[in-house]
Formats: structure tokens, C-alpha cells, sequence
């Protein structure tokens, strides 16, 4: 169905995207999938290192302008009459008597009908309505001939589930809704039942999961899968675009014939000849030879690229990175500075998950965005600015063989194991307690960064560079918006201003309001994948941590307090001679 209900392109990727719900006013939608999507009007966003790398042919931006563009569906269907004096509650039908008007038929002045607060979900994806009618009747019996006209009423003392009071004009006992948020709560009503709605009503799965109950609007109901690369040189070039735009003609005629070249040069208004475009087929072609396209590829060829450097070369570059020099107070760990004055990232929704936040590609909990396997995906692009800082890999692989860091990393492991047995997973991956240092490094920057270039935290976005041969932090404008456009970030790249923005940063951070409760923790945050990490200190907001503010410690940065360890964080040299 259609509606007139508007969302941003960018919040179909991280907010409302495909098997999500979709508040609007009083009723709630839910984003159907990408084959009833109007891909005519979607158009393309040019980024093919990361179209590779998610196996499909082209990524598109989601469509906008007319009403059918991204239909919808009305989820849940079970709904209830405001009205004090009615309340009834039933599906849509049973209480408007019309699938597209959601008014009660029963009351005179045809209120409009609010949807039920709850849903069920499994971890597989599968969403359905509460059973509410089974619930109520648990266990009940009645005659053959017996009507069921069911309301749900409110005590009205206070706003949890045992206040609301299920009634059935059967003369069944009157039931709250309190424990239905239990893990077994429906595990008598019998198993998943596999529905897909997103997907069409005959995509049910065989699922023998025991479906949980949640809140409509709960934040587990769904976690988007989203992939994202910045554009590097050569891609980030006009010419590669060009050629990229027109790949799906290309790409199977080799050779070009040169009648097709000069059409595609025609197209660039002549800016670029025949063999300029013949070149980039070729090296293109190169490039996808190559079999290494997952997401740490991905990383190393934009670590190499920020390295690199690259000097303005005019408007329609989308990568422009300078390197800076170093401050002669930075510590030595610092190896690189660079001020990225242009940058572009396309983000990319590959999937979806519910209840456990799973995106790893293949995972049976990764739900499907369309009935058949699809040539596009929906994608974004957000162009922005950022800093960029390289550390010593070697010092730190030093510094992380030393029992400080071993003992920290051990607790770490040992949260993510248990993590993984609650979920039925076979087995955590190992912690890299260095990427959990440059990790909390990040977060320290992006809280400076946001009072010193006056940007909002949430604004601020990072990427982190860690394996065996690299190690690099990119903070960088996340928002779409005006905020985070204007170089504010960029310009504090300059050697005496990001010596300062580092030193303040670590001076401020050596030091929590919640300490020393904070520094002595050993678990905190989500499912006690943090350390020495809380709210008045590394935190950041949620769209600015790629890692869902877990495996934090500000204590591999500046040490702990026990006799002896003080000295042991990366930086407690840098504070102890401010």
C-alpha cells in the first residue's frame, strides 16, 4: 500500500530500511522489500570496490518523489479502539471493516484505530502479530456457536503490561499482559512461524524457533546491516565514474569497439578522449580480476590511499588527503597526520537482523531485502571531511605483548566467549587488545574534536584502520546535513592545533568523574564488553562508533592505578610530562 507518511533516503539505511516498522501518526508501517521498490527512479551511486564486495552488479540511491516509490504494509494488523467506552480489539478488518481505512466501524464518531504495542520476533528475522486471543484463552473452553468479541482494557494506575487487562465477551477470565516479555513466555503456543512480511505473505519460512515478545517500537526489533567504503583514487576520479556509470555496457565487450568509445566520450562533453577511456576499461578490468573483495581489503586499500596522500586536483575529485607535519611534541607512536579536506563514503544496507544485531554475510540470522537475489542494493553517499592519524604498528604490537595489555585483553576474551555461548554461537573471535587501544583512541578524538571544531558529537563519524601491518584512525563527518560541511574538522589537522586537540583530549580523559569506580571496572557496557569505559568519559553517540560502543578501556591508554601499573597505558608517559 501507499502512503503518505516521508522518511529521509538516509534513515531507509540506518532507521525505517526494508522489515522495519515505520511510525506514522497514529498507525505503524512496515518497509516491504527491494522487488516492489520503483528501481526505475532510483538512481545509481557510483562506488564499485563496494558493490564488488557485496556481489551485486550496482548500488542505487532509494527513490523519492512520488507516493509508490517505496511502498509500504500495515504491520501489526491487530489494533485497538481508543475510545474508553469501546476498546475493542481485533485486526484491521474485524474492527474497521475495511482493509485501507483504519477507523472503528462500531463507534459513532469513527476514531482512528491505534496498533497493538506488541509484536513477536525470532532471531532468525521472522515477525508476527501477539497472539493475543491464544493468550487470553490459555487453557479455556466453550461452546460450539460462541462469539469472541475481545477488548483490551486499561487500568489506568500505571503504564506497564499488568495494567492492561485482556476481556472476551466468551466469559473466559479477564487476563493482564504482564510476563509476555518472559523468554518462554509463548513457548506453549508452539514454534516461529516463519513469517516474512516484508517479503509477501506466502515467503514463510520452516523456523523452529521459540519467538520472543517485543515492544513495537524497541530498538531490537531491527538492526541493519550496512557496509561502507570511502572513494580512493582511482575511483574517486570523474573519469572512473564516467566509465563506472556505463560499466553494465561495457563490461562484456572486449574488445570496445571505437564506434562505443567515442559515444562515451561524447558523454563526457569531449573532457575525455577515446584512449583516456579505453584506459580506464582496461584498468578497471584489472582491477576486478583481482579475488580479494571482502571488507578488510576494503580497509587496506583506504589506509594506502590516506598514506598516499592526494593533492587537489579540482571540484570533481572526491578524495582529497594532504599530509601534514608533526608537531615535535606528538608522541612517538603518532607516524602520520593528514588533513582530508574532501572525502565521499556510500553507505550500503545489505540486510537485517532482529534481537542479536548479527550482521556477518551468510548468517542464517541475516534476513533476505528481497524474495529473489537482486542485481542492486539501496546505498547512500554522504560527502564530508576528516582528520586522519597513522600510529606505529610495531610499537604498539610491543606494547600489547607486555602483561598489562595481556591481562586486559583476557577479560575482554573472556566477556566475548560468554557473549558468544549466550547467542549459540560456536566460538568469539579473538579480541585484538590493540584494536581495542585505537579503538578508545578514537573516541577520544571524536570527543575533542567536537569542541574544538564545534561540530556535535553525533556528527562525527569514525573509521578505524587495525590488522597485523596497519593501524590508523579516519574521523570524519558523518551527517548528510549542514553540520559537519564546512572544514571545521579538516582544519584542526594543522601540526600545532591537533597537538593540542591529542594533548587535550588525553589530559581531559586520564580522568573520569566516575572515577575510580570507572578506572577499576572490570565489565561494563553491553554484555560487558567494556572495561574502563562509562557515559562521562569514552562513550560516544551510537552512529559515531562503529563497534556499538564495545570493547573499550581507557585504561590501555593511561594505565590504572594499582602499584606499578600507572605507567603501563600507551599514553601515561605523554599526561605524566604534559
Amino acid at each position: 500500500m501507499t502512503t503518505g507518511a516521508k522518511a529521509r533516503r538516509g534513515q531507509l539505511l540506518s532507521t525505517y530500511g526494508i522489515g522495519g516498522l515505520f511510525p506514522s501518526e497514529t498507525t505503524s508501517f512496515m518497509i516491504v522489500g527491494l522487488d516492489e521498490w520503483n528501481e526505475n527512479r532510483a538512481q545509481p551511486v557510483s562506488e564499485p570496490r563496494l558493490a564488488r564486495s557485496l556481489r551485486v552488479a550496482e548500488l542505487k540511491s532509494p527513490p523519492a518523489g512520488t507516493a509508490r516509490d517505496v511502498p509500504v504494509i500495515r504491520f501489526p494488523l491487530t489494533q485497538v479502539c481508543p475510545n474508553p467506552k469501546c476498546r475493542r480489539i481485533g485486526s484491521l478488518y474485524d474492527l474497521a471493516k475495511d482493509w485501507n481505512v483504519a477507523k472503528c466501524a462500531q463507534c459513532k464518531d469513527k476514531p482512528l484505530l491505534t496498533p497493538f504495542r506488541l509484536i513477536t520476533a525470532c532471531s532468525k528475522g521472522h515477525i508476527d502479530e501477539f497472539p493475543y486471543f491464544r493468550w487470553l484463552h490459555k487453557g479455556a473452553a466453550w461452546g460450539e456457536g460462541t462469539t469472541h468479541e475481545m477488548k483490551m482494557v486499561s487500568l489506568g494506575r500505571t503504564s506497564s503490561l499488568a495494567d492492561l487487562v485482556l476481556k472476551c465477551s466468551c466469559g473466559v477470565a479477564p487476563k493482564n499482559l504482564d510476563g509476555t516479555f518472559g523468554p518462554k513466555a509463548l513457548a506453549e503456543f508452539g514454534t516461529c512461524s516463519g513469517a516474512r512480511p516484508w517479503l509477501g505473505a506466502e515467503a514463510k519460512q520452516d523456523c523452529a524457533e521459540t519467538p520472543r515478545v517485543l515492544q513495537r517500537g524497541a530498538s531490537n526489533v531491527w538492526f541493519p546491516a550496512v557496509r561502507s567504503a570511502i572513494s580512493i583514487p582511482p575511483y574517486s576520479e570523474a573519469l572512473a565514474k564516467l566509465v563506472d556509470k556505463h560499466w553494465i555496457l561495457l563490461e562484456d565487450l572486449d574488445p570496445v569497439p571505437p564506434k562505443v568509445l567515442e559515444k562515451v566520450a561524447k558523454l563526457s562533453n569531449d573532457k575525455y578522449s577515446t584512449a583516456d577511456i579505453a584506459a580506464e576499461i582496461e584498468r578497471r578490468r584489472g582491477a576486478e580480476a583481482d579475488d580479494d573483495i571482502s571488507e578488510d581489503a576494503l580497509r587496506r586499500d583506504e589506509f594506502n590511499a590516506l598514506i598516499t596522500g592526494r593533492e587537489d586536483i579540482g571540484i570533481e575529485a572526491d578524495f582529497v588527503c594532504l599530509p601534514m607535519q608533526l608537531n615535535p611534541s606528538l608522541p612517538d607512536l603518532v607516524t602520520d597526520v593528514r588533513k582530508v579536506t574532501r572525502l565521499r563514503e556510500v553507505r550500503a544496507l545489505y540486510g537485517f537482523s532482529r534481537l542479536d544485531g548479527v550482521t556477518e554475510p551468510g548468517s542464517e540470522a541475516l534476513c533476505d531485502l528481497s524474495r529473489q537475489r537482486t542485481h542492486w542494493l539501496p546505498a547512500i553517499e554522504v560527502i564530508g571531511e576528516g582528520v586522519f592519524i597513522a600510529l606505529d604498528r610495531a610499537k604498539l604490537a610491543e606494547w600489547a605483548a607486555k602483561p598489562f595489555a595481556q591481562d586486559r585483553q583476557q577479560a575482554l576474551q573472556t566477556a566475548a566467549g560468554r557473549r558468544a555461548a549466550e547467542f549459540g554461537r560456536p566460538e568469539a573471535p579473538r579480541v585484538d587488545i590493540v584494536e581495542v587501544a585505537v579503538h578508545t583512541l578514537a573516541h577520544v578524538l571524536i570527543d575533542q574534536l567536537s569542541l574544538d571544531a564545534g561540530y556535535p558529537a553525533a556528527s562525527l563519524r569514525e573509521r578505524l584502520y587495525v590488522d597485523d601491518d596497519m593501524a590508523g584512525i579516519l574521523v570524519y563527518t558523518a551527517s548528510s546535513d549542514s553540520a559537519g560541511s564546512l572544514g571545521g574538522v579538516a582544519s584542526q589537522a594543522a601540526p600545532d592545533s591537533f597537538a593540542g586537540v591529542l594533548r587535550e583530549g588525553l589530559t581531559r580523559l586520564s580522568w573520569c568523574s566516575s572515577d575510580p569506580v570507572c578506572i577499576e571496572s572490570t565489565a561494563s557496557g553491553t554484555d560487558a564488553l567494556n572495561l574502563a569505559a562509562c557515559h562521562a568519559c569514552v562513550l560516544v553517540p551510537e552512529t559515531s562508533c562503529e563497534l556499538s560502543n564495545t570493547f573499550l578501556d581507557r585504561a590501555l591508554l593511561f594505565g590504572t592505578p594499582e602499584e606499578g601499573r600507572e605507567s603501563e597505558g600507551l599514553f601515561s608517559g605523554f599526561i605524566s610530562h604534559g
